[in-house]
């Protein structure tokens, strides 16, 4: 869909995205040395006078043949290195709350792109009118001084592609930059009057949020929503009015996406949505539902994570285009079960027509666009190794050893909760968010920042990792403790201690003849839903500090299962010390010995409804078999997890061939992506042990 032009626009930009220079601490030396200069204001006053004057000299780069503009990429000087160095020890640290999570959301683009900051500001001085508190009179002016900052660096930015276009040999070129100097002077100031222009204004006030200074000193996150919504009344207008071609809406979309691999390092996980229903209830799936989607065909790198909100009157191309793009050995798209989320979120409290606008906040947690402050995988929690710490104790019956382990689970939640109830706090009494708050709902009406309590939902999502791990262990031992009596629990205990070692006859019991999950057996796979019902009822127990809350549970894992499995001893289902644990909420690495079918079968037989902190399921199809007929049946298999209650699926399309080359010549492979645990990265720059854990996942025929 791209001209050749573009596409080779494409290319070169993606080619440096790959492993692009983002340096943030550009950003923050300049607000901290602004802050420590100016000890006698209030913290509201010398936060708005430090974040004017970050801005105000935050080198300005716009490389050639970008369209869309706002990074940073310019490193510290080694004597700027040191000075931040001494600042954030000394000063930064000790002022702000290292607690918690952020940017694990999407703000109102719509409110962005309809009133502009000007909009905004202008929102702010009527509520200071006649406003006598004096916090939220702080607050407010705060928050409108970082909305004229935000402008004037977006004007530096325009004054740049001015200069470059003077000296530009290139008229193409330069013509090129002119346009971007006049978005620029115009957004993201006032509200967007086109495609070009409500696109930047996304990426840019995406890039300033990014810039956070309360927050680790590190680049955030935050999503881009659902651009197929809020970018489509600016599509069909320029359409209409011949500005814009397809092929240069692409362009844009392809030029964004390029740019949040310039702003979110790999790790990570940064995207948008497309599809699901709106506020109405009417499935959206227009052009841009397309062409959000054809991005990662186009960009082929780490980022964008795109989700597809799937409904079961979408039209049928769309999910087939998704299908196709991962046949091309594409991470993404992530396919959401978008009827059972709403569903999920209004059993939460949030109303019909706001449980339609939600995002996958990173991986796969789910949180209401504009109006959160949630806390997602806070924190994660080691299942089976929570069961290893029960191993030296004395359990009559299997029954007596679940009701030893739920024991410990419910008091490992509660303290979980305490924890983070006591970050919040922290968070509260040291942090402020005022650009952020702006777009995020209640935050101004409430005259609150956002860390105190301002958004309208603050929940604390824990997520508990290696479920499977645990169904498969506790099915280990009912079979061979308890009903079989091979072994008995000290036994077993010894064998994992020593790894197996002189252990292998019984390793390969475990690991080979005990059923597993994954395999369409019902004794098996009730044990997950009758650990997830377990926790679904304790996270019910607890309400967190700030209003809206609530403690919302999830069984995902980012990374997580590999940093747990390193700290995990043997488990009773046959894993050796130091693996990786089981990747999300399908069955362990290599165990789905019946085909895809009945591995989703087994995944969707407990509720998945509750666990709006997300669920992610991953399936992983070999490359080599792949034919013309095989995109349909994955769509099949898709929509089979998805009527039978699936919250998320997430499709690796690869071959064992191709990941051996990559660890051997990784330099040939850079840009190899793969997905993990709910989120993707490039496979050659993961650990050799998730390395190991990808190539030993099923790689089903189909």
């Amino acid at each position: 869909m791209l001209t050749q032009t573009d596409t080779a626009r494409i290319e070169r930009l993606r080619d440096a995205a790959v492993s692009p220079t983002i340096c943030p601490d550009a950003f923050h030396l300049r607000f901290w040395r602004s802050w420590a200069a100016n000890p006698d204001l209030s913290d509201r006053e010398r936060y708005a006078t430090a974040y004017t004057a970050a801005f105000a000299d935050l080198p300005v780069t716009i490389d050639d043949g970008e369209l869309i503009v706002g990074k940073v990429s310019v490193p510290l000087t080694a004597e700027e290195q040191r000075e931040w160095e001494n600042l954030r020890a000394a000063v930064a640290q000790p002022r702000i709350a290292m607690v918690g999570q952020d940017s694990h959301m999407a703000i109102d683009y719509d409110k962005l792109l309809t009133k502009g900051l000007s909009g905004v500001i202008a929102e702010i001085d009527g509520y200071l009118c006649g406003e006598t508190d004096a916090e939220k009179r702080a607050f407010y002016q705060c928050s409108r001084a970082c909305l004229e900052a935000v402008s004037a660096y977006s004007n530096r930015y325009a004054d740049r592609a001015d200069a470059l276009a003077d000296t530009c040999a290139d008229a193409v070129r330069a013509g090129e930059l002119r346009e971007i100097a006049r978005i620029c002077r115009r957004v993201p100031m006032q509200p967007a009057a086109t495609f070009h222009e409500a696109v930047q204004a996304v990426h840019f006030i995406s890039h300033c949020l990014t810039l956070d200074p309360f927050r680790y000193f590190a680049s955030q996150q935050f999503q881009l929503g659902r651009p197929d919504r809020y970018l489509y009344p600016f599509y069909q207008r320029d359409k209409a009015a011949g500005i814009l071609t397809d092929e240069g809406v692409q362009c844009l979309l392809d030029c964004l996406a390029i740019q949040v691999n310039n702003r979110v390092p790999h790790g990570l996980s940064c995207g948008w949505m497309v599809g699901g229903r709106d506020a109405e209830g009417v499935t959206v799936a227009n052009e841009l539902t397309e062409m959000g989607m054809q991005v990662i065909d186009d960009v082929r790198l780490v980022y964008p994570a795109v989700g597809l909100c799937w409904t079961p009157d979408m039209p049928e191309r769309f999910l087939r285009k998704a299908c196709e793009i991962l046949s091309h050995g594409r991470s993404h798209p992530a396919i959401f079960n978008d009827d059972l989320i709403a569903e999920g979120l209004q059993l939460y409290g949030v109303p019909a027509a706001d449980s339609r606008m939600y995002i996958h906040s990173t991986c796969v947690e789910i949180t209401p666009i504009g109006a959160s402050n949630v806390w997602v995988a806070s924190p994660y929690t080691n299942m089976p190794g929570l069961l290893l710490d029960l191993l030296d104790g004395d359990y009559p019956t299997f029954e007596a050893l679940l009701d030893a382990y739920f024991a410990r689970l419910s008091a490992h939640i509660r303290n979980n909760f305490e924890e983070k109830n006591a970050n919040r706090a922290q968070r509260f009494e040291r942090g402020m968010e005022p650009l952020l708050s702006c777009f995020v709902d209640d935050c101004l009406a409430n005259g609150r920042d956002l860390e105190q309590g301002g958004a309208r939902y603050n929940w604390i999502m824990p997520s508990f990792v290696g479920v499977a791990n645990l169904v498969d262990s506790l099915e280990a031992i009912r079979t061979m403790v308890y009903e079989k009596q091979a072994l008995t629990l000290p036994e077993l205990k010894a064998m994992l201690d020593a790894n197996f070692e002189g252990y292998d006859a019984m390793r390969t019991c475990l690991s080979e003849r005990c059923a597993k999950y994954g395999n369409d057996d019902d004794r098996v796979d009730s044990l997950f839903g009758l650990i997830v019902d377990f926790i679904v009822a304790e996270c019910k127990k607890y309400t967190p500090m700030l209003s809206g809350a609530r403690l919302i549970p999830s069984v995902f894992c980012w990374i997580m299962h590999e940093y747990f499995g390193r700290e995990t001893g043997a488990t009773p289902d046959g894993r050796l010390a130091g693996f990786p644990l089981g990747d999300c909420s399908g069955p362990c690495q290599g165990r789905e010995r019946k085909g895809p079918t009945a591995s989703v079968l087994s995944s969707t037989k407990w509720s998945h409804r509750e666990l709006i902190g997300g669920v992610a399921v991953n399936m992983k199809f070999s490359k080599k078999t792949m034919t013309a007929d095989s995109c349909a049946k994955i769509a099949s298999v898709v929509r089979t997890f998805m009527k039978r209650g699936g919250f998320e699926m997430q499709i690796n399309v690869t071959d064992r061939e191709t990941l051996l080359a990559a660890r051997e010549n990784p330099d040939a492979y850079r840009d190899l992506v793969v997905r993990i645990g709910g989120y993707s990265d490039y496979f050659v720059k993961i650990s050799s042990e998730m390395q190991a854990e990808v190539l030993l996942r099923t790689e089903h025929e189909i």
